[in-house]
């Protein structure tokens, strides 16, 4: 869809992450990932919202934590359905009023009227939609010297926690699954003005000679005119029940978030000291390590600047498009896995690097769905030992 006028979208500014118990999340956020906590819900907001909510930031990436307060509020209609999630994304906008006349002429259902507030820094507008990404609704925000994230949260006079040790930078993207992905597709398309960015589809195992895998198709759409990304998957048959991309569904009770990509400038590192504190990523077999040097010469990207010994030593993924462009991705586990609970859902975090290439590591999908099919296997096998 050519000449669609922009949003004036300038970036996702937060995520809202719904959970039944708070202060583990903190835990996870502070201790593990070395974020601060920079502000909490007022005594106000939590009674006229049913729910509290801290406020976790490392670089650019901004974490809004929210537990029910009894019934009836966001957070405790979320998990009335879904275990843990992101329920909502926020998007910093040019102009408020702009972005919801737009909107509202391009089908977009809106859930409010603007809402305008002050403090003793300046303004805030916003508004919010509903979407097809399940139950998750996008939240537009102008901010003109506002001092808190959001009216009724209070900031810290000093952040409590992490000092963003291991250097996150900005959210790179967002992946949803769908059961379906189509609608969702040409919603972006034709309401939010996003454009097909590359498509890829393939199937986990030869399915001429097994009986198993995750078959999926994936597409990213971008705002041409702001770094805001959403990767999108659905499953595709064969074997249509037994994708990862359907069991995420399954687990999730619907279509959502299943990760969010943060960007960090030395992913070794990042990743050396996050393993040293305890947080787990999802493995990579020592045959990717093998075949990656051949690899990377066939797909054009050549050489690279690190050792793949520590690469290996790490788990950390390569991938890329030409000379010398190249990314190092590694996924986090689920947090139902991390937390070792159920109801903690099927999220999971992405850690980024990128080297010159604009892709989304097309090939290391099948390692990585590979890698969450091996990480299901053994947790139901688990659960049947624990049944049995």
């Amino acid at each position: 869809m050519a000449n669609v006028e922009s949003l004036g979208i300038r970036k996702i500014e937060s995520l809202l992450y719904y959970v039944r118990d708070l202060e583990r999340v903190r835990r996870f956020f502070i201790d593990k990932l070395d974020f601060a906590e920079v502000g909490v819900s007022s005594p106000e907001l939590e009674r006229e919202g049913r729910q509290k909510s801290a406020v976790f930031k490392a670089g650019g990436v901004t974490f809004v934590i929210c537990q029910p307060v009894g019934e009836g509020g966001r957070a405790w209609r979320w998990l009335r359905k879904h275990p843990e999630g992101v329920g909502t994304l926020v998007f910093e906008v040019e102009d408020i009023d702009k972005t919801f006349k737009l909107l509202d002429e391009r089908g977009g259902t809106i859930i409010n009227d603007v809402h305008r507030s002050k403090d003793d820094g300046g303004g805030i507008a916003m508004f919010s939609i509903t979407t097809p990404f399940g139950d998750t609704t996008f939240r537009f925000v102008e901010r003109s010297g506002y001092r808190a994230l959001f009216p009724g949260m209070a900031v810290h006079d000093k952040p409590i926690g992490g000092n963003n040790q291991f250097g996150f930078k900005t959210v790179d993207h967002v992946t949803t699954n769908f059961q379906t992905m189509t609608p969702a597709l040409l919603w972006m398309e034709h309401v939010l003005g996003f454009e097909r960015f590359w498509t890829v589809q393939f199937h986990t195992s030869d399915v001429s000679e097994k009986v198993e895998g995750s078959g999926l198709k994936s597409v990213v759409m971008v705002d041409p005119h702001s770094p805001v990304k959403f990767a999108n998957n659905e499953p595709c048959r064969p074997f249509f029940k037994d994708s990862q991309i359907n069991i995420f569904g399954e687990d999730h009770r619907g279509d959502g978030v299943q990760h969010a990509a943060l960007t960090v400038g030395d992913i070794i590192t990042t990743v050396r000291g996050l393993r040293g504190r305890g947080v787990e990523f999802m493995p990579t077999p020592g045959a990717y390590y093998d075949m990656l040097p051949a690899r990377l010469e066939r797909i054009g990207v050549g050489g690279i600047d690190e050792h793949i010994p520590t690469l290996q030593e790490l788990e950390i993924l390569v991938d890329g498009e030409a000379a010398r462009k190249y990314l190092l991705q590694i996924f986090l586990k689920e947090s139902a896995a991390i937390l070792s609970d159920p109801s903690a859902g099927p999220f999971f975090f992405e850690i980024i690097q990128r080297k010159g290439s604009n892709g989304f590591g097309a090939g290391n999908f099948r390692a990585l769905f590979e890698s969450i099919e091996r990480q299901q296997r053994q947790e139901r096998a688990g659960l049947h030992a624990r049944v049995s």
